[in-house]
This record gives C-alpha cells, structure tokens and sequence, in this order.
C-alpha cells in the first residue's frame, strides 16, 4: 500500500490564495504596515486636527455635507489602515479596498487642482498637479504591498 504522502504533488505547504504569504517576504510586510499607519494617521487627522483642511478638499459637487464626507472618508482610512496592520490574512482584499478607495477619492484631487484650492501647502497648481501624480503609486503600493500584483505564478 503506497502512503499518501507520496501521492500528493510537491508545491508549497501553503495553498495559494488569500491566506498564502506574499512574495517579497519582509519588504512587502514593512510596506503593508506603513501604508497601514499612513491611513491610520491620516483617518485619525480627518477626525481632529486637518478637520478643516480635508473640508477644504471636497469638491462642491459632491451632493453630501462636507463634515460628513471629511467624517466618513477618516472612517474608513482608519478601518483600511488597521486592516492593513492587524489582518494579514486578508491583506489582498484590504489592498483591493484600498486601492478602490484611494481611486475613489482622485476626483476630490482633481478638483483641487482644478478649482485652485490652496490646502496642505498645496498651494500653486504645480504642486496640485504633482500631488494628482502620486495618487496612483498610492494604488500600486496598496496592491504590491498586499501581494495583489507582483507575485509570480507557480509552475503547472
């Protein structure tokens, strides 16, 4: 009788998935956790101290109250940023959420920089445009920092 550790395919003790560990080991996990604490510290500050700032960033067509949208936005960074430090097992949808999330808010930069909204010391359109250009490494980091993009593909 053949033991059936003999039978199964030789591959990783860990099935690739949500739960599997992201390539990239360390430096992944350190950029996980301080993307996590940026949203931690940001969603904190809508709540507090740049209250007034981030209101300053809501574009007028939004059809919300500024303190709400200011409100819930530094709600849900603060959820995305704890999720990011205390979840590694569901790191790739934390990413993909906030990935989603900081896509969902380019328009309010956009606006910025449209409307000539001095907030945060943005307060040229230079500065304003060069801000728009960081937004999508803040995807890219969201999703390589969670293993959503950038792991290579196992052999079949």
């Amino acid at each position: 009788m053949r033991s059936r550790a003999i039978d199964r395919p030789a591959g990783p003790a860990t099935p690739p998935g949500p739960t599997a560990p992201a390539r990239g080991g360390w430096v992944r996990t350190v950029a996980r956790i301080a993307l996590g604490g940026a949203l931690l510290f940001a969603g904190v500050s809508h709540l507090t101290v740049a209250r007034t700032e981030f209101r300053a960033q809501v574009p007028a067509w939004v059809p919300l109250d500024e303190d709400f949208v200011v409100l819930a936005s530094g709600v849900v960074e603060i959820a995305l940023g704890a999720g990011l430090v205390a979840l590694p097992r569901y790191r790739v949808l934390v990413g993909c959420l906030t990935a989603a999330f900081f896509v969902a808010v380019f328009p309010g930069n956009v606006s910025q920089w449209l409307t000539q909204t001095d907030a945060f010391g943005l307060d040229t359109d230079r500065a304003r445009f060069v801000r728009l250009l960081f937004q999508p490494l803040l995807v890219l980091w969201a999703l390589w920092s969670t293993g959503v993009i950038g792991r290579r593909r196992a052999p079949r």
